[in-house]
């Protein structure tokens, strides 16, 4: 893959607030089939990453490619039009309305003839209902079904559908298992391994290693705005991986740090953390 152009590229990535620097020196990449997890803990520059990635924010330097040419966003349509859509956390389905008209807001198939024309509520219906069956949601079976009720994976997959269905071509997740439970969980790692047999570039963004693990091919691990590691499945473990969120610090050099102050407290345990 490494000879590969890759759908989606940053070099040297950087984005200021003012005075503030929130991300600096970005580099990354994510091919056509593959899964790349972003892990950062809390206030790492997750969300200032996505934003930058699907036209929010523009970089303060650096260039963002796309299929290795370079790409200005000057809005978020316009990263939409190249084809990489975002689902954030909750989804981004509505409760309140239908599966087919969820599926379809702004985008309404209609029918009838020009100031007549009306919602073809059959058709957006039928074409919900199959997409979202396609990845392995059989349990939706009616188009007029409320959103609302639906589980937290199911909304997931509704909106992961929607994307594939519109086109994406490079397909961010905001945390899309943060709220799940293990079953809801386990149902969005197999539509995003789904999503990447179709040959979708997946930006996996989250903070829990296990499931990252669970599908990624490509981990970058972001702390305070820079990228601290950039590396392949199977070159670190689940131990490694979590250390390095953390900032650096393993368990080891943790335990070393206690037994010194024991050591020079006579064994008085270490004062709580403030």
């Amino acid at each position: 893959m490494a000879d590969q152009t890759p759908i989606l590229e940053l070099e040297h990535v950087d984005k200021s607030f003012g005075p503030i620097d929130v991300l600096m020196d970005i580099n990354l990449k994510v091919h056509a089939g593959e899964v790349l997890c972003l892990l950062g803990d809390n206030g790492a520059g997750k969300s200032t990453l996505i934003k930058t990635l699907c036209g929010v924010f523009k970089p303060t330097a650096g260039k963002i490619l796309m299929d290795g040419k370079d790409v200005r966003f000057n809005r978020p349509r316009d990263a939409q039009e190249m084809g990489i859509s975002t689902v954030h956390q909750f989804g981004g389905t509505f409760a309140l309305m239908s599966i087919g008209r969820s599926f379809f807001v702004g985008v309404e198939p209609t029918r009838g003839w020009g100031p007549f024309k009306i919602f073809d509520r059959a058709k957006a219906n039928e074409i919900a209902v199959r997409a979202v069956r396609d990845f392995g949601i059989t349990r939706i079976e009616d188009g007029d079904r409320l959103v609302g009720g639906l589980s937290g994976g199911e909304r997931q997959s509704l909106a992961i559908a929607r994307a594939v269905h519109f086109g994406a071509r490079v397909l961010i997740l905001d945390e899309p298992t943060a709220a799940l439970g293990v079953k809801q969980a386990s149902h969005v790692l197999r539509i995003i391994n789904e999503a990447k047999r179709r040959g979708l570039a997946v930006i996996f963004i989250t903070h829990q290693v296990m499931h990252a693990m669970a599908v990624g091919d490509h981990f970058a691990v972001l702390i305070r705005g820079a990228i601290a590691a950039d590396f392949r499945r199977g070159e670190k473990t689940r131990e490694e991986i979590t250390d390095l969120m953390a900032g650096g610090e393993t368990m080891a050099d943790l335990e070393a740090s206690i037994e010194s102050y024991e050591d020079t407290h006579e064994g008085r345990p270490p004062p709580p953390a403030p």
